[in-house]
């Protein structure tokens, strides 16, 4: 490895790239373009990727969203518009009826006037289960979700959103303990979890508070607004979700043939469509960025075959010097890795940039279009390493030319 640290050789290299500036400044653009292109497309997957797990992250990925809407079609005396209600008798149902059902959460939501002191706010209030937080998981900043005693003493204690604590303390209060006014009536707050959940009211924000004190508080009986339901593993959610809507029909005296009855989201289909999208993103990126830096690479190579046709006398000198063909060999192939190396860096470089530039712009925000836009250190790694063996690769074509010529006919050429 001394010839690396061997200063003629340096000089070699400076001497030939110096010698045709234009043509390899294109060249080195070429496969800069490459790496550039591959480090800002992975990037920007990685920033929808990551945006995708901050808004759903916190859900069971295998879940659906069950609520009652109007009929569209008469059936058994019953004419068409008539508005349905869910109820604890269907839960019950669906939970000894149908197979492979994890968890059945029932919800009820309301708007909420909420006051601390001097500060006022209106929120969205939600009556939930402990098992919430099993299905769209809360990430606790202070205290902790509904449990099951709340549920049973129907206790007046509530879990806000992060947004909700900066409109209502001060930045310096610690919330767990203090009561705060919801339609007026107080309530402990025991749990402050942050912000940022789809399915959460917006970015005004959100309270929770026990579903049987919900219940109570807005008199509900037995009526629920909506149901998250979990599938097990291995259970198509799909077909949880036609089984579900087939019972209620059934037990709401509903045409099976209406389709706006129950209103419906399948939050295990969309991530599965967009995970397969991101899958497939990353797939074209790869290919398009990988295709592009071979291009540049072959033109590198190209370059040196122009330079060894050039230097088609200096090499018969040497030769006759007695220089081996594997010095002559190292030399090229050692340039066309230092013209990829330089190329990569840049790329990578520039590449960086402009995804500081994206997180910047796109990233930032209540509601960002990307978050967090990176590359993987690994990810950098193989597409260097990669750079490296192509680079080694494509000089061995000019090198086997220039160790090909006999020095005799070199010392011929004009």
């Amino acid at each position: 490895m001394s010839f690396l640290l061997d200063r003629d050789t340096w000089q070699e290299i400076y001497s030939s790239i110096r010698k045709n500036k234009i043509r390899t400044g294109i060249t080195i653009i070429g496969v800069m373009w490459g790496i550039f292109l591959l480090v800002v497309l992975l990037g920007a997957a990685k920033g929808v990727e990551n945006n995708f797990n901050r808004l759903f992250g916190n859900f069971a990925t295998n879940s659906v969203f069950v609520w009652a809407q109007q009929t569209s079609k008469p059936f058994k005396g019953f004419q068409e518009g008539r508005q349905l209600t869910l109820k604890m008798s269907d839960l019950q149902n669906i939970k000894n009826e149908i197979k492979g059902l994890e968890f059945v959460v029932p919800r009820l939501q309301n708007q909420a006037l909420a006051i601390n002191k001097f500060k006022t706010g209106t929120f969205g209030i939600f009556g939930d289960y402990p098992e919430l937080d099993k299905v769209q998981k809360k990430d606790m900043v202070y205290g902790r979700f509904i449990n099951l005693e709340d549920i049973k003493l129907k206790r007046k204690v509530c879990v806000i959103e992060e947004e909700i604590f900066k409109q209502l303390f001060d930045k310096d209060d610690y919330p767990i303990g203090v009561y705060i006014k919801i339609n007026d009536i107080n309530y402990k707050v025991i749990g402050m979890y942050k912000q940022g959940q789809v399915g959460s009211g917006g970015p005004q924000g959100n309270i929770h508070i026990p579903f049987t004190t919900f219940q109570q508080v807005y008199n509900m009986g037995n009526r629920i607004g909506w149901m998250m339901i979990t599938g097990k593993p291995g259970f198509d959610i799909s077909q949880v979700e036609a089984d579900v809507k087939l019972l209620l029909k059934n037990l709401h005296g509903v045409n099976p043939k209406d389709n706006r009855a129950f209103g419906s989201f399948n939050l295990g289909e969309r991530i599965k469509s967009v995970t397969g999208f991101l899958t497939g993103m990353q797939f074209l990126t790869w290919f398009v960025g990988i295709a592009t830096l071979i291009a540049g690479v072959f033109a590198i190579g190209n370059i040196l075959l122009i330079t060894v046709k050039e230097r088609t006398k200096e090499i018969g000198i040497r030769r006759a010097l007695g220089a081996k063909p594997w010095e002559i060999k190292r030399q090229i192939i050692l340039e066309s890795v230092f013209l990829t190396s330089i190329a990569g860096a840049l790329g990578i470089i520039s590449g960086g940039l402009i995804l500081m530039i994206i997180d910047a712009t796109l990233g930032k925000g209540d509601n960002p279009t990307l978050t967090n836009p990176t590359v993987d250190i690994p990810v950098i790694l193989i597409a260097t390493l990669t750079l490296v063996i192509l680079g080694t690769l494509i000089g061995l074509i000019p090198a086997q030319t220039a160790v090909s010529i006999k020095p005799i006919e070199a010392l011929r050429e004009e």
